[in-house]
């Protein structure tokens, strides 16, 4: 699993040009017939233009399934609300269609952005509803890649390897967003193919992707309407071939479908520790803790909403390098800081060298939760990663080693995260449903909410500065 920001600079396209010098296999696109099912408007462009252009100029039938209206691209736009964004993704990609060769309307499902994972059953009917009018064509099925980074693009990706793989039928999947934040050694070459483009199929694959100006060029000069896909990441998709991953053969796919459980939502893990260790080896500072302004500003808005000035003990779950904690320890009397990541800690301990009222050590939470009463516990950008299970044992755990007077603070990203179980705003439902909870602090953003609970009959700050009865 990975974590990218589509604004970063990416991998230079330099270093795919370099590795992509090797031979792969051939695509086989000698069918009557090709499925594509994209996750968002885009995709197809993006990640098979070039092989769709080839396919329809040797007369192979191309049908086109898009699972969202990619209407949250832009969260922040203050000009374009996700219905309108929709709309006018759709008329996009229709527009790109017909560049590329395609005669038939695409078949647009409209699921949510961002929320695929819980229609897993209606992606899986939509596949097999392509699969059962090919008749007795010879077809190819392409789809998003399954590892790409993002969440949609997984789900995609697994469900149509799974109807494929059930049925019979050739799937292959494009990446996007790998040759963003990837390199060389994240490419599962064994299992690569490509299909080499001549003039027309990439000028027919630039045409296409002009067409998707929302996604290319700014929907106004104002804040929060730049273009989602910067130079840097075009780049990526003007070499002289594309290329396609077969399946994973040990079949480590999600089950296409559960017979009698169509509206059930899926059991989503934990995320483990392999994600974090490769995310500190690829940076030394993944989230940005210590060099963004976005941060910096957040931990500021975060330690102005304490209600007290100082506390006894204080507990910080998934601590990272340390930032939040060094602040915490100049209000604490002692304070436990711990993670599960080797070289977060590392960087935490050089942080805090010499502060013997810190303590960091490592935990895999929430299972390994600490022993002990605190007066204070961040969760801080830490519950969303926990599945279903595992964040009702992490608050209960928290709410259960809260002293009496006690502030349990939680603050989370509100954006969607591929790779993370669940979102921010999921984290301060659930918090908000207990009983035994009562919020004292509310501070909402587009990009984070942060909240300051206590047990019930916690008292204000002006209550507790006797300020008010």
């Amino acid at each position: 699993m990975v974590s990218f920001d589509h604004r970063d600079p990416g991998t230079d396209e330099s270093v795919w040009t370099s590795a992509l010098t090797q031979p792969l296999p051939a695509l086989d696109i000698d069918v009557d017939r090709i499925v594509v099912v994209a996750a968002h408007p885009d995709d197809e462009t993006l990640g098979a233009a070039g092989v769709l252009a080839t396919a329809a100029a040797r007369g192979v039938a191309i049908d086109l399934v898009v699972v969202t209206d990619g209407e949250s691209s832009h969260p922040d736009s203050p000009t374009h609300s996700p219905a309108t964004l929709a709309l006018l993704r759709r008329r996009e990609l229709i527009d790109a269609a017909r560049v590329v060769g395609l005669t038939e309307d695409p078949l647009f499902l409209g699921l949510p952005d961002g929320g695929t994972d819980g229609y897993r059953d209606a992606i899986a009917a939509a596949v097999h509803g392509a699969l059962d009018r090919a008749g007795a064509d010879r077809v190819l099925v392409l789809s998003t890649w399954r590892g790409d980074g993002h969440r949609d693009h997984r789900v995609i990706g697994e469900t149509v390897e799974a109807v494929c793989a059930s049925r019979g039928v050739r799937s292959r999947a494009f990446p996007i967003w790998l040759w963003h934040w990837g390199g060389p050694d994240d490419v599962p070459w064994d299992r690569a193919e490509a299909l080499g483009l001549d003039t027309a199929a990439r000028e027919a694959k630039a045409r296409a992707l002009d067409a998707h100006a929302s996604q290319v060029r700014p929907l106004s000069a104002a804040p929060g309407d730049e273009p989602m896909l910067h130079a840097g990441m075009r780049a990526h998709f003007t070499r002289d071939a594309e290329v396609f991953f077969a399946p994973d053969p040990t079949g480590d796919a999600e089950p296409a479908s559960v017979p009698g459980d169509a509206g059930a939502a899926p059991s989503v893990s934990t995320v483990g520790q392999d994600y974090f260790d490769d995310m500190y080896a690829r940076h030394d500072d993944p989230w940005g803790f210590d060099s963004r302004w976005y941060e910096e500003r957040k931990r500021a808005v975060l330690l102005a909403s304490l209600p007290r000035r100082r506390y006894r003990s204080a507990f910080e779950a998934g601590c990272s390098t340390g930032a939040v904690t060094a602040h915490l320890a100049d209000r604490c009397d002692r304070v436990l800081a711990v993670d599960l990541a080797p070289a977060a800690l590392e960087r935490a301990q050089r942080r805090l060298a010499g502060r013997e009222d810190v303590e960091v050590r490592r935990a895999m939470l929430p299972a390994e939760w600490p022993g002990g009463e605190f007066d204070l516990i961040v969760l801080s950008e830490v519950a969303y990663y926990w599945g279903a299970d595992d964040l009702d044992r992490g608050l209960g755990a928290s709410v259960g080693s809260l002293s009496a007077d006690g502030h349990l603070v939680a603050c989370h990203w509100r954006h969607p995260v591929a790779e993370y179980p669940r979102s921010g705003d999921d984290v301060h439902d659930a918090l908000a449903a207990r009983p035994d909870l009562v919020r004292l602090v509310r501070h909402e953003e587009e990009d984070f909410v942060l909240e300051v609970f206590g047990r019930p009959g916690a008292r204000s700050v002006a209550a507790e500065a006797g300020l008010v009865a």
